[in-house]
């Protein structure tokens, strides 16, 4: 099982970023992103089951991000919009199957995720 983020970079406050997860290896999953913006610990954003496409999102997230999957490809997006500077964080993907076994509060937990790809640094800055 392989997941690989990718898409982070320098943006300015209120633009839009989308990032890639791309996964391997996994079947009925649901795929999670976090964050750890420096010196605080690593917090969940969302969250999306791969079979329904049912998706979660943190209150500080909810309405300026969106959690996508394309199952032909194996990719998990993030795009997320009106950024702000305490978005700053380096962005992580978490896969976990099969997904209808973990409840929506289990998924946003991290110790309910086995593998994890390297994260990708969003800098949201003037």
């Amino acid at each position: 099982v392989q997941l690989q983020a990718s898409g982070g970079g320098l943006v300015q406050p209120g633009e839009s970023r989308r990032l890639s997860c791309t996964t391997s290896g996994l079947n009925y999953y649901a795929i999670g992103w976090f964050r750890q913006a420096p010196g605080k610990e690593r917090e969940w954003v969302s969250c999306i089951r791969s079979n329904d496409g049912t998706s979660y999102y943190a209150e500080s997230v909810k309405g300026r991000f969106t959690i996508s999957r394309d199952k032909e490809k194996n990719i998990a997006y993030l795009q997320m919009n009106n950024l702000k500077s305490e978005d700053t964080a380096v962005y992580y993907c978490a896969g976990v199957g099969p997904a209808t076994y973990y409840s929506a509060r289990l998924l946003q937990t991290d110790r309910s995720y086995d593998y994890w790809g390297r994260g990708t640094l969003v800098t949201v800055s003037s």
